[in-house]
């Protein structure tokens, strides 16, 4: 699976930099909202748009920002109705695979 963590600061450095910087130094920390906040409304977006490679990251950044399985579980039901149902049920697939790499 292609690594987008390691292959940015090898292939784009820039993009890297303006990553690391402005979006997650930066718009990931205004006082605003909450990580927890932030990434509820990211994963939601990245379901609706079918962004699996993102989506994956931000799953687990998910979890580390305080958000629980039964949480998740609860925006992939109701996101179901909004952004369909085979993105909902393939981000459950990207949930459980981040919840279990997360117990080892």
């Amino acid at each position: 699976m292609f690594n987008h963590a390691d292959a940015m600061p090898r292939l784009a450095p820039k993009l890297a930099e303006l990553s690391r910087q402005v979006l997650f130094d930066d718009v990931w920390r205004r006082p605003g909202l909450s990580p927890r906040e932030r990434s509820l409304a990211t994963i939601a977006v990245l379901i609706g748009q079918a962004r699996p490679h993102a989506l994956d990251f931000h799953l687990r950044r998910g979890l580390e920002n305080g958000l629980s399985a039964e949480a998740m579980g609860e925006l992939l039901t109701h996101l179901a109705f909004y952004a369909g149902w085979p993105s909902a049920t393939a981000a459950l697939e990207q949930l459980d695979a981040a919840l279990t790499s997360q117990t080892k």
